[in-house]
């Protein structure tokens, strides 16, 4: 392939090689990338030679900043057309990975973020670096995690995975670790080295070789007022409980939760706790894809979009604005059939 293509395929010995190639857009995912990562899954499992595959992204600022939401947005503002088509191939290649017949070595290394988890924390073996950042921040350009995102966070521990989820706070590799996001810690600077190694020997052996000791991560700290906090069924039970905590930390997380879109903020914490129950990662993405669904006919998306990627302002303008106006009406929406039908996958694995 050529350099400027947007995902690069490469070998070293035994090992199949997958770079994300949209460095100036921090690697995040376009449809037809979907589709080039899925055909090329598809061919080196049918080669015998290769033992495992590793994906890493381009740039040395990130695996992956998530799904190309520039491009969903102006497919929201045209009437939501094409994004459904996009995340159901998005959502069924994260399955696919989470699935998947051999070692699946995911580098993530610097920002990891939405779509990014999606193609990486569903892998096998997963690497973090001291200089990752791993966030699912969704509720801040009013989405509800998803690529799997709410399947991981409700199995997080205690209700870690329910702070991630309505604050979008981004963690390092330890807490990446202690959440379950992640497998191992290897140092930025030995990637290269490590890639070598998997084309070598095992994963288990190559990885033992050059694991590292995190710094030491921040949550692990915090989970007697998150726990506590974050237990009720209820945003703005949730809120208050931050607020009244008397941590500083606690209240930081409280005015962070109050910047995102309310919708959103309800949608994700219905869809978080529902994942609990639910069996499979494919269930959890027939329900995200329920939610994304919903979410791109409502205003938060492309205002959110906007804040934070377009404008770049930091100053969505949310409607509802309030938390209070949020209806359960409103929240159901979330779990309803999409018009042009579900994704299936539950039903399709079963």
């Amino acid at each position: 392939m050529a350099s400027e293509d947007p995902v690069l395929l490469g070998r070293t010995g035994h090992a199949a090689l997958l770079t994300l190639n949209r460095p100036r857009a921090l690697n995040a995912l376009t449809h037809g990338m979907v589709g080039m990562i899925d055909a090329a899954l598809t061919a080196w499992q049918q080669d015998d030679s290769v033992k495992c595959v590793v994906v890493a992204g381009a740039g040395g600022r990130g695996l992956c900043a998530g799904g190309d939401v520039r491009a969903v947005r102006e497919d929201a503002l045209r009437g939501g057309l094409t994004s459904p088509a996009f995340w159901r191939d998005e959502y069924r290649l994260n399955a696919r990975i989470a699935r998947y017949p051999k070692p699946y070595v995911a580098f993530m290394d610097g920002i990891v973020m939405g779509g990014g988890v999606g193609i990486s924390a569903h892998g096998g073996v997963r690497i973090v670096t001291e200089q990752s950042r791993v966030a699912m921040p969704e509720t801040g350009i009013g989405l509800v995690p998803d690529v799997g995102g709410t399947f991981l966070l409700s199995r997080s521990p205690g209700e870690l995975g329910t702070h991630l989820a309505l604050t979008g706070a981004a963690v390092g590799a330890a807490d990446a670790v202690l959440c379950g996001l992640a497998d191992h810690v290897v140092r930025s600077v030995d990637l290269s080295a490590l890639t070598a190694a998997l084309g070598e020997s095992t994963p288990r052996q190559a990885v033992r070789a050059f694991a590292a000791e995190p710094a030491e991560g921040e949550l692990a700290a915090h989970r007697e007022w998150i726990d506590a906090c974050y237990a009720p069924d209820d945003v703005e039970e949730i809120v208050a409980r931050l607020l009244d905590h008397g941590r500083p930390a606690a209240k930081e997380a409280a005015q962070t939760i109050l910047t995102r879109s309310p919708t959103a903020l309800k949608a994700t914490l219905a869809v978080l706790r529902a994942a609990r129950a639910l069996p499979t990662l494919e269930a959890a993405l027939d329900a995200e894809y329920r939610a994304s669904c919903a979410a791109l006919a409502l205003p938060d998306l492309p205002e959110g979009v906007r804040a934070q990627i377009v404008d770049k302002d930091r100053r969505p303008r949310w409607n509802p604005a309030g938390l209070h106006e949020v209806g359960d009406a409103d929240v159901a929406r979330f779990f309803a059939e999409p018009p042009g039908g579900g994704l299936g996958l539950a039903a399709e694995s079963a």
